[in-house]
């Protein structure tokens, strides 16, 4: 493990016992959440619309849950229906999070944030990154946009928005239960309750075939929809031809994620047979190319939120790992039903 694994404590998802110190702060955030959502409620604080759709996509846990793979399967299948779809996002870890930007697939990510600068580079669709996510939506809409995806956004009152999806790790889901900091919750599971949308990210193994009744799939609860995550190519970050993921099989590489979970990643490539070798890092870290000196020639597997950050030092023994979201055909009939018809 890399020395800069990220620090999640360990009563959040595991059975360690929770500090005190944790235990009597958690009643203090749950207290201030509660708050700002009732000033947001009766109008003490303002909801800010813009003329267009918005589509949230969120968590309630913190951490990666899949949120990502999922904006982007949205943004593509709202495309195939015939809308002009942007991302607006936070740019979470960029260095000057105050200033608004566009993001493009050449921005780099420590000016546009590693995941908005990905969703660029996948899709060529209009991004924008702002700390307010209210003003970013506006900046979508008045350059050409008909409909806003905010990708980590279930938190940010100050968007008004059309339709909320609540992201959920199948496996860690809402660990021990508890707020922050006893627990990984930035809102009680309650709130998942009034989303009009609940996936389960079941990795790279779970079933997609839903929505589910309790217990129908592992991992999934009643009303909620099973996501699958699908990799089947390796990028040379290099440059090159794509790769079989399958053609790694049987071979030791060194397998490298600064994500939320990443776990998951290297879960996944060890089902896929290959023998892994993990280097985690904390989630947006900021890479150098020392952090790839692993001091032999092994292949060196990465996430694509990963790879945008080290494109520019990597060398030969360097693969972007794509993921693709499968959900249900029912999941998007569903939804593209709430939204409607472009125009």
């Amino acid at each position: 493990m890399s020395k800069s694994a990220p620090k999640t404590p360990a009563w959040w998802f595991g059975d360690a016992p929770v500090p005190v110190w944790a235990r009597l702060l958690a009643p203090v955030y749950a207290g201030l959440g509660r708050l700002r959502r009732r000033l947001y409620r009766t109008g003490w604080l303002r909801t800010r619309r813009v003329p267009v759709p918005v589509i949230v996509v969120g968590n309630l846990a913190a951490g990666g849950a899949g949120k990502t793979p999922l904006t982007l399967a949205l943004v593509e299948k709202l495309r195939q229906a015939g809308w002009r779809p942007g991302v607006a996002s936070r740019g979470y870890g960029r260095q000057d999070p105050r200033t608004p930007r566009w993001v493009t697939a050449e921005t780099a990510p420590a000016e546009g944030g590693d995941e908005p600068v990905l969703i660029a580079h996948r899709l060529a669709v209009p991004v924008r990154v702002d700390a307010d996510r209210a003003a970013a939506a506006r900046a979508l809409a008045e350059a050409g946009c008909d409909i806003v995806v905010c990708d980590d956004g279930l938190q940010h009152y100050r968007l008004g928005r059309d339709l909320e999806i609540e992201v959920i790790d199948g496996a860690r889901r809402y660990g021990n239960g508890r707020m922050m900091p006893a627990g990984p919750l930035r809102e009680p599971p309650a709130r998942g309750r009034c989303c009009d949308f609940r996936v389960v990210n079941l990795g790279h193994g779970g079933p997609a075939q839903g929505p589910q009744a309790e217990g129908t799939v592992p991992g999934t609860g009643f009303g909620e929809w099973p996501m699958r995550l699908l990799s089947q190519h390796a990028l040379p970050l290099a440059g090159g031809r794509p790769r079989p993921l399958a053609s790694f099989a049987g071979q030791r590489v060194h397998a490298v994620a600064g994500i939320g979970n990443p776990q998951r990643f290297f879960d996944a490539l060890r089902a896929a047979g290959i023998g892994v070798v993990p280097h985690a890092f904390a989630d947006h870290h900021a890479y150098a190319a020392a952090d790839l000196d692993f001091g032999n020639d092994l292949p060196v597997l990465m996430t694509e939120k990963d790879a945008v950050k080290c494109a520019a030092f990597a060398d030969a023994r360097c693969f972007a790992v794509p993921v693709d979201a499968e959900l249900p055909a029912a999941f998007w009939v569903a939804l593209l039903d709430r939204i409607g018809r472009p125009g």
